[in-house]
């Protein structure tokens, strides 16, 4: 279709944009032209996309609407692809710190770095990591008792007035021995570390034995067999944590609501008539209702860090190549990380503490800290959202005296648009060929829109996606140092490697919890992770308990 060939923007080169607070750039406000569809509808949509010369030409007039072509696709760039985030790491007291040192080591460096909360007792509060170990050291509660109540709770769960839809596969025999294990060493004094006996959720996208990898589908297992705990998981094993299962999720990670039409739609516990964000929803739906301290995500688009800040927990995404991917599925290779979801800040850290560890029990938060705000984007959002993250950053002034200054971000509308060629071009390359040899009634009608938009991308438009890359990574590093509502505050993190948390902040008039994000310099979780604890010691007291919640650690 040359003769519909769109004309490209012209970017101007890095060093030719103002990014101060007063800068002339045009920020663009996200607006999706596609039909907003559902059941039989969408299954049409779906249909037509499929058949090849209506479906092109869809496809074409689809990707023209949202400005792909002219952001993206005819673009015009003067710097070369970045193709993929990985900054430069400096070493320093990070590397000697952990050099050589093992998963439990580092559990309990990160321990030792830490000071027990003072639960108040008049607000609602999650059982943390440091609790089970508490409580088992105690002889308070056993492991085994533990997930006896996890079970049950989990059978509850699924009972037709709740339908929670938490996990895709979880087996019963396997957690009680991994309990009795755990058990035994309580029992004899050797306990690996604070994480044993600890219940930490899986999502389906992670190898974990004895299950099979899923991905949310009702074939990927069929394809790829799980023959190993993924890199992550082995850590986590080797602590003693106990793994109770994969977690749902949206099918393919193609979407942000968490509703799949195989294994059940993940409820919110805030509000079971409500989604929990995708696509890592039974993992932040299971800390959310109390099921487990912490769980395994990936992040590809805000994966992590949307269901987390929907069900009112903390979704902390590293900095790309922080965690070892081995033994996750290849569904995009360079904006996709393993993540964590916890119900605090150092649980998160407990659970993957593979950073040089901030000092979270010193006494006044670290001096002269200056957050970056660009107004535009940060407003961006509805006046409840806008209000309650205004307020939390006021606070953080108020109380430690870190200053917030105004900058501008170019072009971040242009980063949404290149990001979704990336992982979508990714997606399509790598289960591409598996997916034409498949029944098409085996896919959901959503994922089914999701492949065939994948499947439409151009190396033109994936080439120049990695320029754009390029581009904005140098405006943000060195300057700045409902689907698409939810992610345009995340793709950021993703699209550029960066680490990003989001923290519980508030809740909307809903009783819906409200999260705030963070987004950090690359490898520098430990910073990142201070500001995240400073600002949830001045949220936690306000947390409310959820519509659905189990008190598994209950005397």
């Amino acid at each position: 279709m040359g003769f519909l060939k769109t004309k490209g923007e012209i970017y101007k080169a890095v060093e030719d944009v103002d990014v101060g607070p007063n800068s002339n750039q045009f920020y663009l406000t996200a607006n999706v032209k596609a039909p907003r569809m559902a059941g039989f509808l969408v299954k049409v949509f779906a249909w037509l996309l499929e058949t090849p010369i209506f479906g092109s030409t869809m496809l074409y007039f689809l990707k023209r609407n949202n400005l792909i072509h002219k952001l993206v696709t005819f673009a015009e760039l003067q710097e070369s692809p970045l193709y993929v985030p990985l900054h430069y790491y400096e070493g320093g007291k990070e590397e000697e710190n952990q050099s050589g040192t093992s998963p439990r080591e580092q559990v309990r460096q990160a321990l030792e770095c830490m000071v027990a909360p003072i639960k108040d007792l008049k607000s609602f509060s999650r059982w943390s990591i440091l609790d089970y170990s508490t409580a088992y050291n105690s002889k308070v509660i056993t492991p085994t008792k533990v997930m006896e109540r996890f079970l049950s709770a989990v059978e509850q769960s699924c009972t037709p007035s709740m339908q929670m839809s938490f996990f895709i596969n979880f087996d019963a025999h396997d957690i009680l021995t991994q309990a009795a294990q755990s058990t035994q060493r309580y029992q004899q004094g050797e306990a690996l570390s604070v994480l044993d006996g600890v219940p930490i959720g899986i999502k389906d996208e992670i190898d974990c034995m004895p299950y099979p990898t899923t991905g949310g589908t009702k074939w990927m297992h069929k394809v790829r067999q799980c023959k190993d705990d993924a890199e992550c998981v082995k850590r986590l094993r080797l602590c003693g944590a106990i793994l109770v299962g994969k977690t749902n999720m949206h099918e393919l990670g193609a979407g942000t609501s968490g509703i799949n039409p195989h294994h059940g739609t993940t409820r919110n516990p805030y509000n079971i008539g409500r989604i929990a964000g995708g696509s890592s929803s039974g993992s932040a739906a299971v800390v959310a209702a109390g099921l487990c301290p912490a769980a395994i995500g990936v992040d590809g688009g805000g994966s992590v860090r949307m269901p987390a800040a929907l069900c009112g927990v903390v979704g902390l995404k590293p900095s790309f190549g922080r965690v070892s991917h081995s033994g996750v599925l290849p569904l995009n290779w360079t904006v996709g990380m393993v993540g964590i979801l916890a119900g605090t800040v150092e649980d998160a850290l407990l659970v993957l503490p593979k950073l040089y560890f901030p000092l979270l029990k010193s006494p006044r938060p670290m001096p002269n800290i200056r957050l970056a705000k660009y107004g535009e984007w940060f407003n961006d959002c509805n006046e409840e959202i806008r209000v309650c993250c205004s307020r939390a950053l006021e606070k953080l002034r108020d109380n430690y005296g870190w200053e917030t200054i105004q900058v501008t971000i170019p072009e971040l509308e242009v980063m949404r648009l290149a990001h979704y060629v990336t992982i979508g071009s990714e997606c399509s390359t790598s289960i591409g060929p598996e997916l034409e040899k498949m029944n098409k009634d085996e896919v959901g009608w959503d994922a089914r829109v999701a492949v065939s938009v994948y499947g439409s991308f151009s190396s033109q438009e994936y080439l120049n996606a990695q320029r754009i890359s390029f581009n904005i990574n140098e405006f943000i590093i060195f300057k700045a140092s409902q689907g698409t509502a939810l992610v345009r505050y995340q793709i950021a993190g993703n699209f550029l490697g960066l680490p990003a948390i989001t923290v519980p902040v508030g809740y909307d008039k809903s009783h819906l919890p409200i999260g705030l994000q963070f987004i950090g310099k690359p490898w520098d979780e430990s910073l990142l992770i201070h500001i995240a604890f400073s600002m949830q010691a001045l949220c936690i007291s306000q947390h409310k308990k959820p519509e659905v919640f189990w008190d598994l650690l209950a005397s």
